[in-house]
């Protein structure tokens, strides 16, 4: 029997990306993934692939940091599937300037996005998962979650609030069979990073070739880029794992950039 046969997992944020790769790789064992995403085309896009190759998948429109629209698709989830057993609260964002020349505003948005979006989404499916008795929850950590870089407040403010988050959730679910986790990539090459890469030469007065090499790259074992599979691979990993031997943890994965 595939591994997450008659599971049903929502994943934030998998209309591209790590999202989409964790919810194509566990359909493909099997289970059903909800695509949320903000982006509706391009989480019905996940969707439709999952389904041209014989999975399940549903697409829902879901901003994780807006309460009326994380309660809508968790409920839509429940009306059409009955359960939810795996959450992924991977949506993200990065916004890459000095402490001094952040605006608030941009701030407040990305923590939004992050932290305020694993919370909504965590308890609107904590609910069904205690009346289950059974669940788990993996949050899309980062190495920022263990180390700090330049240009990042707000982001790797987010990202270690991640790993307190996931302990709380620990705790608090070990009595109903709900485990959380948190997987922390390093760098992978999704629209995200490729984004950061001008940005950050431009910042730092330097070549995107060196931004790769000799900042991002610069404490592998190998300078090499993590990808999507890895992290996936990392995600169903801890979704799996069935007892509470392993929750309130995190597993980094980041070709050996931060080891512990």
């Amino acid at each position: 029997m595939p591994r997450f046969s008659e599971k049903v997992a929502i994943v934030t944020g998998a209309g591209s990306g790590i999202g989409k790769e964790i919810a194509l790789r566990f359909a493909a064992e099997g289970g059903v993934a909800v695509i949320a995403d903000l982006d509706f085309d391009a989480a019905g896009a996940t969707a439709g692939e999952i389904r041209s190759q014989g999975g399940d998948a549903f697409a829902v429109a879901m901003n994780v940091a807006d309460e009326t629209a994380v309660e809508k698709g968790v409920a839509d989830t429940m009306a059409r599937y009955g359960r939810i057993d795996l959450l992924v609260s991977n949506a993200g964002i990065q916004i890459v300037k000095p402490i001094v020349d952040f605006l608030f505003a941009d701030w407040k948005r990305l923590l939004a996005i992050h932290l305020d979006g694993a919370f909504l989404t965590t308890k609107a499916c904590l609910k069904h998962m205690y009346k289950a008795r059974s669940g788990s929850i993996v949050y899309m950590g980062s190495v920022h979650s263990k180390e700090a870089s330049v240009l990042k407040a707000p982001y790797v403010t987010a990202k270690h609030g991640l790993l307190g988050l996931c302990r709380v959730v620990a705790k608090e679910g070990a009595p109903y069979n709900v485990r959380a986790n948190v997987v922390c990539p390093g760098f992978v090459r999704t629209p995200l990073v490729d984004k950061q890469i001008p940005e950050q030469a431009k910042e730092l007065g330097i070549s995107e070739a060196e931004v790769i090499k000799d900042v991002m790259l610069k404490d592998t074992v190998d300078g090499e880029f993590t990808t999507t599979t890895d992290v996936a691979a990392a995600v169903l990993f801890l979704a799996a794992f069935e007892t509470n031997a392993l929750t309130g943890q995190s597993l980094v994965v980041s070709h050996g950039w931060f080891m512990e």
